[in-house]
């Protein structure tokens, strides 16, 4: 069977080529037509979304799994339109034409679409209030999947990195190779979540008999904040050798580190309902950069 898989060169695109494998032929899709490796593939330009229904319709594909968005969050502020046509009309572009055609439809949100004032982990039912563009479009990508009407499972996830990509560990591994310290946010919460901890989940919800359907929160287990991760980031390098030194690492306020774009203080996600579902725990934040720091090191 043939699964289409949109956003193919981003962090959870690459894992989801090797994770859905086993499921079918998985057709990648990116915005240039080439894979990073230089292998041609599929043309999917979320910058134009009146081009994707013709690519489903052509592919004819059992599954659509949609990775690609525009993550930008603070270059979103002045580019709305971009992030709006990226992150909410391509996505119900996709579901309308899924649903036309009976195919089961799976998109990707984010923490973001909440304020961060709670205190306690996000349930999937919880009040949204996106404080950005960038929350407000994935937000409205929602709300169009699910006014398609079609077979559809939206998973939402948060402070999402690995050992591909654009991420807070590269650029803490990058810049613990260049500095004595490292000034890092210390009054943020949330949940780190591995790449490759998503598309294994999203493959395994795809294989389930009764495949799930709705929305579900999908991060790691418990939470810390962008210092404690980058502790455990710098700790568990150099312990394996990824860092010759060791840096400091030290607590400041996300007022000592403006952006253009606000964040969410407190972002963590329950994920008991995707428990359920899968009948077992997710595994912890720490698990899930011990896995990630393990494949980085040389063989």
């Amino acid at each position: 069977m043939t699964i289409l898989l949109l956003g193919a060169n981003g962090q959870v695109g690459h894992e989801l080529r090797r994770s859905l494998g086993p499921l079918g032929d998985i057709v990648a899709t990116t915005r240039s037509g080439e894979l990073p490796e230089g292998v041609r593939c599929e043309v999917a330009d979320f910058d134009r979304p009146d081009t994707l229904a013709d690519l489903v319709r052509r592919v004819a594909p059992v599954a659509v799994v949609n990775a690609a968005a525009y993550t930008a969050v603070d270059k979103a502020e002045d580019d709305e339109a971009a992030a709006f046509r990226a992150n909410a009309e391509a996505p119900g572009v996709l579901a309308r034409t899924c649903a036309e055609r009976g195919i089961p439809f799976v998109h990707y949100s984010t923490d973001y679409v909440f304020d961060g004032r709670g205190s306690r982990p996000y349930r999937e039912d919880d009040a949204t209030a996106p404080l950005g563009v960038y929350g407000a479009s994935k937000l409205a990508g929602e709300q169009a999947v699910r006014e398609a009407g079609g077979d559809h499972l939206i998973l939402r996830t948060a402070w999402v990195y690995g050992s591909h990509g654009h991420n807070f560990l590269r650029t803490m591994l990058r810049l613990g190779a260049e500095r004595d310290e490292l000034r890092v946010v210390a009054d943020q919460t949330g949940t780190p979540t591995p790449a490759y901890l998503i598309a294994d989940t999203t493959a395994r919800l795809l294989a389930l008999p009764e495949p799930a359907r709705g929305t579900l929160h999908l991060t790691a287990a418990g939470g810390t904040t962008w210092h404690g991760f980058a502790e455990a980031i710098i700790t568990g390098a150099h312990a394996r050798g990824l860092l010759a030194r060791k840096p400091r690492v030290s607590p400041i306020a996300t007022a000592d580190f403006p952006t253009r774009a606000q964040r969410p203080a407190y972002s963590r996600m329950e994920v008991a309902r995707l428990e359920s579902v899968l009948g077992g725990p997710m595994p912890g934040w720490q698990a899930g950069l011990d896995h990630v720091l393990d494949y980085m090191v040389p063989r």
